[in-house]
């Protein structure tokens, strides 16, 4: 399960000062800064099966690796988001659903595309700045990206901060949040990129 919070950027200088801010500084685990290109493409049968079940499959490109993921039973309120999920290793970014096999919903997500083909349905370019903290209480990745959602429709620009829970309680990671979120004002962000690459497609209809 993936559960993380998300908030909005407004403009680059506060994505500078969130970058380099200390409010962090005493937990901020040494060496855990990095920057990383982020290429994903998302897929999709001609019919919109996943979509339609609320199913997301990207193949994201992290670097030097490829990662695919699969994502679904998705929920958001006040920049929570919480949803199920499954990553594995892959070689390159083609499209092969066959890699979740071995999980339960990857046989359902199987049995519902029928071997149809899978289209790339939009794309998004982000540059990543994370590093980690521990408070002792839990472990947090914080993440900044900026960057944009590519669709046939048109593009939509990306500025948000994330914060992802990888160890501790969900209280933990909602007072992380609060106190960057005081500090800087920043609004929650409900709509993942993926959800947004979705809203153009729908509105260009």
């Amino acid at each position: 399960m993936e559960i993380e919070l998300k908030y909005a950027i407004p403009d680059e200088a506060t994505e500078r000062v969130l970058w380099n801010n200390e409010l962090f500084a005493d937990v901020e685990e040494e060496g855990s800064r990095e920057e990383l290109h982020l290429n994903a493409k998302y897929f999709d049968t001609e019919d919109g099966d996943l979509a339609n079940n609320e199913i997301a499959y990207r193949v994201r490109e992290e670097g030097e690796r490829y990662v695919a993921a699969m994502k679904w039973k998705g929920r958001s309120e006040d920049g929570l988001h919480v949803r199920e999920e499954i990553n594995v290793h892959v070689d390159d970014d083609t499209p092969n659903p066959e890699v979740f096999r071995e999980s339960s919903v990857g046989e359902d997500v199987l049995d519902l595309l029928q071997g149809k083909e899978l289209k790339c349905v939009l794309e998004s370019r982000i540059l990543r700045k994370k590093f980690r903290i521990d408070t002792g209480k839990g472990i947090f990745e914080i993440s900044i990206d900026s960057g944009e959602v590519i669709t046939e429709a048109g593009t939509a620009p990306i500025n948000e901060i994330e914060i992802e829970l990888f160890s501790g309680e969900t209280e933990e990671l909602m007072e992380v949040g609060r106190r960057i979120q005081e500090r800087y004002n920043l609004k929650p962000e409900n709509i993942s990129k993926y959800a947004r690459g979705m809203e153009l497609i729908k509105r260009h209809k």
